[in-house]
C-alpha cells in the first residue's frame, strides 16, 4: 500500500513525487511510456540528441533571488540553483507586418519598445501591469473571464492587443481565439516580467536531477506501466490496475495525465465528451545548421511571428497545419557562461500550428511524405521574419501531434491539455486530485509548481 500514487512521470509527477517522498511517503510514479518527461522529453536520431518540448523555460529569476515560482520550487524540492543550471536569453521578439516589439528579462525593454511603437498606450499599457499583479494563481473566478474582453477595456489599440497575445497563448493557452484572464497574467508574469532561460544541457539535466532526487528519497518510477482503470467503490479510488493486469493500492492518487485522460481511466464514469478536449497541438522542424545561427544574423532566442494585423490561434481549417502564425527559437542564442554551455551544432526550431486528426489519419508512406513537405512550407514561412538560415542545414528532424500525443497521451496531442481548468485539482473522488497541465500551470516551472502545489494541498494534510 503506497501513501500516493502518482500517474506520469513528467515535470509535474516527478515533482510532486519528490514533495511527498521528503515527508517520507511511501510514492510510486506509473509512466506509460518507456522514458520520463511527458511533453518534455527527448529523444535520438542519427546520432543527435532532440529535446521534444523544451524552448525555453520561463519564469526565470537570477541565481539568489528569494520570490517567483523558480525560487520556491528550490525550496520546497531542496535543490541548489546550479542544479538546474539556467542561462538567461539574450531577446526575443514579436513580429508582425510592418512592427515588432523586443523584450528581454527585464520588463523596462518592453515597456521601452511599447512606449516606441504605440506612444498612446504607454499608461494604458502600465495599467494592464497593475491589474497583473495583483492576481491570485488560484482564483477560478479569474479562468471564467474573458482575456480578450479584458484586454479591450484596458488598451484601445487592437494591434497590441493581438501583439501581446500572440507569445502567451504560443506558450500556454489550451482555448482556441481568447484566453483566459487568469492564463493570460500567469503567462504575462512568467514570460515578460520573470522570462526566459535555458538549462546548459537542455531538459535531460533537470529530468537527470529530479529523479536522482526521487529515487534517493526511496521513491519508486515504474516504466511501461501504463494504467488501464483506476477502480472505484463508494466514491472513493480502491486501486488502480495497470495494463499487464497488475493491481496496485495508494490511499490517495494523483494524476497528470490530464482531466479527460484520467476520467477515462476511472471505472464509475462514461467516456468523458470529446469536445472537452484541447484542439491545439504543433508541428515542429528542427534544422542543424553547420554554423551558430549568429553567425548568419539571427541573435535573437525566441521571435514569435504572426503574417497579418490579426493573430490566428485556432486549429487548422483545411490543412494539415497553418503557417501563418508559429515561433522560431534558437537554443544557441542564450547567455552561456563558458564553452561547454553552448549547444555545438547551431540549432533552429520551427513550431507550426496543425491538426492532429488529419495527421493521425495517414498512411505511414504519406506520412513521410507530409513530414518532408510541411518541414518546407514551415521554414519558408519563418524566413520572413528571421535570416534566412536554409543554405546552412545539414541535418533536419520534425516531430507531429501524433508524437506529442505518443510522449503525453493527451487526446488530440493537445499540448496544452483541455480549455477548462481544474485550479484545485480536485474531481468527482474522495482521494483523486489531478495536477500538471490540467491542474492550470504550463511550462516546465509551471508544472513543477503544479505537481508541488497540488502535493502540499491534497496530500500532505493528513
Amino acid at each position: 500500500m503506497y501513501d500516493t500514487i502518482i500517474i506520469g512521470a513528467g515535470m509535474s509527477g516527478l515533482a510532486a513525487g519528490i514533495r511527498l517522498a521528503h515527508y517520507d511517503q511511501k510514492v510510486c510514479i506509473l509512466e506509460r511510456h518507456y522514458t520520463i518527461g511527458g511533453l518534455n522529453s527527448f529523444y535520438r536520431v542519427n546520432g543527435r540528441n532532440y529535446d521534444v518540448g523544451l524552448h525555453a523555460v520561463t519564469n526565470f529569476t537570477a541565481k539568489g533571488a528569494k520570490k517567483g515560482p523558480l525560487a520556491r520550487i528550490l525550496r520546497q524540492l531542496r535543490f541548489k540553483w546550479e542544479d538546474f543550471s539556467l542561462a538567461p536569453q539574450k531577446g526575443s521578439r514579436i513580429a508582425f507586418p510592418d512592427v515588432e516589439l523586443r523584450f528581454d528579462n527585464d520588463l523596462d525593454l518592453l515597456r521601452s519598445e511599447v512606449k516606441r511603437a504605440f506612444p498612446t498606450q504607454v499608461d494604458r499599457f502600465e495599467a494592464l501591469i497593475n491589474q497583473i499583479a495583483d492576481y491570485d494563481d488560484l482564483d477560478q473566478a479569474a479562468f471564467e473571464r474573458s482575456g480578450r474582453k479584458i484586454l479591450e477595456e484596458t488598451i484601445d489599440d487592437p494591434l497590441l492587443i493581438e501583439m501581446l497575445l500572440c507569445p502567451l497563448m504560443w506558450y500556454g493557452n489550451a482555448a482556441e481565439y481568447d484566453m483566459a484572464w487568469g492564463q493570460f497574467c500567469i503567462m504575462f508574469r512568467s514570460i515578460f516580467i520573470e522570462g526566459f532561460a535555458r538549462p546548459y544541457k537542455g531538459v535531460r539535466l533537470i529530468l537527470k536531477n529530479l529523479v536522482k532526487r526521487f529515487r534517493g528519497l526511496g521513491g519508486e518510477l515504474k516504466l511501461r506501466a501504463g494504467v488501464k482503470t483506476i477502480h472505484v467503490e463508494d466514491g472513493r479510488v480502491v486501486c488502480v490496475e495497470l495494463d499487464n493486469g497488475e493491481q496496485i493500492q495508494g490511499k490517495r492518487i494523483l494524476s497528470s495525465a490530464g482531466s479527460l485522460e484520467t476520467l477515462r481511466m476511472c471505472s464509475d464514469t462514461s467516456e468523458p465528451d470529446p469536445r472537452r478536449a484541447g484542439q491545439l497541438t504543433f508541428i515542429e522542424s528542427i534544422s542543424i545548421l553547420d554554423r551558430q545561427p549568429e553567425k548568419i544574423g539571427n541573435a535573437d532566442t525566441i521571435v514569435f511571428y504572426n503574417d497579418s494585423e490579426k493573430f490566428h490561434w485556432e486549429k487548422p481549417a483545411v490543412e494539415l497545419c497553418d503557417t501563418r502564425t508559429g515561433v522560431i527559437c534558437s537554443p544557441n542564442n542564450y547567455e552561456y557562461s563558458d564553452d561547454e554551455g553552448q549547444l555545438t551544432d547551431g540549432v533552429v526550431r520551427i513550431t507550426t500550428i496543425a491538426d492532429f486528426d488529419r495527421w493521425n489519419a495517414l498512411s505511414e508512406d504519406e506520412y513521410q511524405r507530409q513530414k518532408l513537405r510541411w518541414y518546407d512550407r514551415s521554414v519558408a514561412a519563418s524566413v520572413q521574419f528571421t535570416p534566412d538560415f536554409r543554405p546552412y542545414v545539414i541535418d533536419t528532424d520534425l516531430f507531429t501531434p501524433t508524437t506529442i500525443n505518443r510522449f503525453t497521451w493527451h487526446d488530440n496531442g493537445a499540448v496544452y491539455g483541455a480549455p477548462d481548468k481544474v485550479l484545485d485539482g480536485t474531481t468527482h473522488l474522495k482521494n483523486l486530485f489531478l495536477c500538471g497541465t490540467d491542474q492550470g500551470f504550463v511550462g516546465i516551472i509551471g508544472a513543477m509548481m503544479s505537481g508541488i502545489s497540488m502535493a502540499n494541498m491534497h496530500c500532505l494534510r493528513d
